[in-house]
């Protein structure tokens, strides 16, 4: 028995791709230069892979979305640069009624089993810890930290820097900068650590801090955001969670 990959003729693999044995790599799979294919992968197309991407033994990229509703429609995953999928990740492709992608940024880590179901929006520079299960239609924002066996509801947005601790139900979307945790993911302030490591200044930290004590000082989040002073809305992290809260959305803000 031959332990080379089988890889179907359509496939267009870039230069200088490195595909361990027993890989198998779909029709429709597209795969960019310097990537990193580990033995006992799955890809399945149509699939589109950027630049440097490294992709551990037994993981699958590019399955059929998990979703009673899709019946054999083409549909598409496509993954940016940089991204390092470690082993036994899931990552599958859209549906036609989502839209009928699955985007995934550059610089992103998955870690060990973790899953990115159909029609997930995905940005840059995320860390998603071992066994986290991501529900479908979730957007997730560039620099969040999803922590180790949590799952994100279908259709949830988490915002950008948001911090969600391990073992945590998230129900609710979370806020730019927010820190989460807790068996049904209860706002808990300001992801201050991962403020302080992408170098925000302490007088945007303060202030940020001060706003969200003034958004969240009461259950009434509409009247708190009417009520906010102006001198907070002058500050840009501000207002990436004001334009957060107010955007349409499926699911509730979580909330202290």
């Amino acid at each position: 028995m031959s332990n080379k990959p089988i890889i179907d003729p359509s496939a267009r693999i870039g230069a200088n791709v490195r595909i361990g044995p027993w890989t198998i790599i779909g029709p429709d799979v597209e795969i960019g230069d310097d990537c990193e294919i580990s033995s006992h992968v799955v890809i399945r197309g149509p699939t589109r892979l950027g630049r440097n991407n490294r992709i551990f033994q037994f993981a699958s990229v590019g399955e059929d979305p998990s979703d009673k509703k899709y019946h054999g429609e083409i549909t598409r995953i496509e993954i940016g640069d940089d991204t390092i999928i470690r082993e036994g990740a899931t990552l599958h492709r859209g549906t036609e009624i989502g839209g009928g992608i699955t985007r995934i940024g550059s610089h992103n880590l998955f870690m060990p089993y973790t899953h990115v179901a159909h029609d997930c929006n995905i940005g840059n520079n995320i860390v998603v810890v071992n066994n986290v299960a991501i529900g479908g239609h979730v957007h997730i924002e560039d620099n969040a930290i999803i922590g180790g066996n949590s799952a994100v509801h279908q259709f949830i947005r988490i915002g950008k820097f948001a911090m969600i601790g391990g073992m945590c139900a998230v129900i609710r979307d979370v806020i730019p900068y927010g820190l989460v945790h807790g068996n049904r993911s209860i706002l808990q302030g300001i992801n201050l650590i991962g403020l302080r490591r992408n170098n925000i200044s302490n007088q945007d930290i303060t202030l940020l801090s001060n706003a969200y004590k003034e958004l969240f000082k009461s259950e009434n989040l509409s009247e708190n955001l009417k009520n906010l002073s102006d001198d907070f809305k002058k500050n840009n992290l501000v207002m990436e969670i004001l334009e957060f809260l107010q955007k349409d959305k499926k699911r509730p803000i979580c909330t202290p």
